[in-house]
């Protein structure tokens, strides 16, 4: 499932095609991704006024002028594609593309068709459905369920060490689950969690209380929050990671799963300097976790 860095690299690239676009007309192919779409979803959205994008944790936030925000979840599959107007039309820039020879050909996957005033045709395709499309009134947003729990952004600078320290003091969740867990800090993913934790040289299944001190903190917690900032910013520099469907509002696939240093490395030579270990691969709460037990402690 896209991560952080995918989802920002996915709304910084549909951010110069929607914005200050009206939305002309939109068309549901099906009545539903992986929740049904809201009553109205389409009679709402049509004819209002594209005011911003933002990103809360994996969720795309889109800002309309008739006080209303379009949540979108891209799930695992979920992917938006840019079609100029046939015929020619406005240059999108680095960030149009087409995945068909013919730009009017439908996919059989293509669920949501947004008609932009430019005459410019944005599709949402899912192959899985695990996607998802919800509307809310603006003023509401942070009431929404989806996102009235959710933690603070690891990118801002709210996420420092008093706040983790806060957080992790007392628990005895396995460090790796206190840092997925997306009430304490938005937007983390199993990818990114694994990296940092590799470069920090910490053990994903210490304690998360071990790094709290009666009156301060483990050093290591700065670390850990410093390489966290890092790899995202990275990573998004880099326009995400490709596993498997994922690739950027341009088309493009992202480059970062080329700097991998734990992640889906098992059995391969651990590159922290002077280590001397291998990557190993265990099962935590279902999911994977690539690490170094020579050097993750």
């Amino acid at each position: 499932m896209p991560e952080l860095p995918e989802v920002e690299t996915v709304k910084r690239g549909l951010e110069p095609i929607l914005r200050d676009q009206v939305i002309a007309n939109v068309q549901l192919r099906r009545a539903n991704l992986r929740f049904p779409f809201p009553e109205g979803f389409a009679t709402k959205l049509t004819g209002a006024k594209v005011l911003s994008l933002t990103r809360r944790a994996k969720y795309i936030l889109v800002d309309l002028d008739n006080n209303h925000t379009l949540i979108s979840h891209l799930g695992m599959t979920g992917r938006f594609t840019a079609l100029k107007p046939e015929g020619g039309g406005t240059n999108l820039g680095e960030f149009y593309f087409e995945i068909a020879a013919n730009p009017n050909a439908d996919g059989p996957h293509d669920h949501v068709v947004f008609t932009l005033g430019n005459g410019v045709k944005l599709v949402y395709s899912d192959p899985r459905r695990f996607g998802m499309m919800d509307l809310v009134q603006t003023p509401k947003l942070s009431e929404h369920k989806l996102l009235k729990d959710i933690g603070i952004e690891p990118l801002g600078n709210g996420l420092n060490s008093d706040y983790l320290a806060k957080k992790f003091k007392g628990k005895s969740a396995p460090l790796k689950a206190a840092l997925l867990d997306q009430r304490v800090i938005a937007g983390l993913g199993n990818i990114y969690v694994c990296e940092a934790l590799h470069r920090a040289k910490l053990a994903p299944t210490r304690k998360a209380k071990t790094l709290v001190k009666t009156k301060s903190h483990d050093p290591r917690l700065d670390d850990l929050l410093r390489h966290i900032k890092d790899i995202l910013n990275d990573a998004i520099f880099a326009g995400g990671s490709t596993l498997r469907d994922f690739v950027g509002a341009d088309g493009e696939k992202g480059a970062y799963q080329q700097r991998f240093s734990a992640y889906d490395r098992e059995n391969e030579d651990c590159n922290n300097d002077g280590c001397g270990g291998q990557i190993r691969r265990i099962t935590q709460a279902g999911r994977s976790t690539f690490y170094c037990p020579t050097c993750q402690k």
